[in-house]
């Protein structure tokens, strides 16, 4: 394992840990007081599918390739429903805050569920199932490194996403919520259009 090595893992990790990234910023605007242990958690989450869906599309190469391949032109399509639901979902309840009179949904802050935030972490990362491809000539021990490397870097990229939401989220905490749904919305429709580019 050299500094090439390296470098081109820590560049595959920048690179699938944008989409994460935009979600993290997402969060961050809806739920501007998290606590640093929260966040520590969600970063996690992203940095674990991360690190998973590598090693499975890594596996699914060496193991049942002609399937694999059939299945990739599905990820757009599942990456898109995944993160439209989510983000339609939080448009919605951000649209239902400001309907007059209901002063309880006012003061209630939108907060990120266990099982939306495991929909996200799937949604985020589906899309490295096929760097399976691009580390397929390592061996065993290479794919894992590389993975971990691919996972630490994530987890350092969504934790600066998610305090550069909290900041903006306490500024804009009136739209924040609306704001954070659109950007799955669009991360959500940019995998999907990029699949046929």
């Amino acid at each position: 394992m050299d500094f090439a090595f390296i470098l081109n893992s820590v560049l595959l990790g920048v690179g699938l840990a944008m989409d994460a990234f935009s979600v993290s910023i997402a969060n961050g605007l809806n739920e501007p007081g998290m606590s640093k242990r929260r966040m520590c958690g969600i970063a996690g989450v992203y940095a674990w599918f991360q690190f998973m869906m590598p090693i499975i599309g890594w596996f699914c190469v060496h193991t049942i390739a002609e399937y694999f391949t059939a299945f990739q032109k599905f990820i757009p399509w599942i990456a898109l429903i995944l993160l439209a639901y989510i983000g339609g979902k939080m448009v919605y309840e951000g649209i239902r805050k400001k309907t007059p009179g209901d002063e309880e949904v006012e003061e209630k802050e939108y907060r990120l569920g266990f099982g939306t935030l495991l929909v996200q972490g799937i949604a985020t990362a589906i899309d490295a199932l096929s760097v399976g491809f691009t580390i397929s000539e390592y061996n065993t021990t290479s794919a894992l490194v590389s993975c971990l490397i691919i996972a630490v870097v994530t987890f350092c990229i969504c934790m600066v996403g998610l305090l550069f939401g909290k900041k903006f989220g306490e500024k804009f905490s009136d739209k924040a919520t609306i704001v954070g749904g659109l950007i799955l919305i669009g991360i959500g429709l940019e995998i999907f259009i990029k699949s046929f580019l």
